[in-house]
């Protein structure tokens, strides 16, 4: 104790004086408290300031390429897993041969993808056959027309990066 080994009257003369140190900045400090306060409480946050859930991703696969005639046809599977309705939903891709040199563009429209649904989807890379396309890729998206899980519509960029392109397992590989 401070007051320990003093006279009766300076003891109790320091404890008084203590205690109104004690006082006074308990005083003193109450305005930063109440500032702290009232800021921490002025601290709302906004809408933009919260970050968004990511919007569930769009999978397509190219499942399957299976020779038809002169022309490839492509199997591309649509997993519109949590997302919410498409109704248009057009790709441009373009085929590589196995040495990366391009063969052909197509526009393929893959909707209406209804939501929560998977939907397999066929297209012809013609006139080339299976045995020159080497990898697929997802150049861009032409259109998308639809809602979000939120009800907002769609927009042709939100759908591009929704896109998960994958192959499945002996397909050329489908990326973007």
């Amino acid at each position: 104790m401070l007051t320990q080994g003093l006279p009766r009257s300076q003891a109790s003369f320091s404890r008084a004086r203590i205690g109104r140190l004690a006082a006074l900045l308990c005083l003193a400090l109450s305005p930063l408290a109440a500032t702290a306060q009232a800021a921490e409480g002025q601290a709302t946050v906004t809408p933009a300031a919260v970050s968004q859930p990511a919007a569930p991703p769009l999978r397509v696969e190219l499942n399957k390429l299976e020779t038809a005639g002169e022309a490839c046809k492509a199997m591309l599977i649509v997993e519109n897993g949590k997302g919410g309705a498409i109704r248009s939903l057009r790709l441009d891709l373009y085929a590589f041969d196995p040495d990366g040199i391009v063969q052909k563009r197509s526009m393929v429209e893959l909707g209406p993808v209804p939501a929560r649904k998977t939907a397999l989807r066929q297209f012809e890379i013609s006139p080339t056959p299976c045995a020159q396309v080497g990898r697929v890729l997802l150049n861009d998206v032409a259109s998308c027309e639809g809602k979000d899980i939120s009800g907002q519509d769609l927009s042709r960029e939100a759908c591009l990066e929704r896109i998960e392109p994958s192959s499945a397992k002996g397909a050329a590989p489908f990326v973007r």
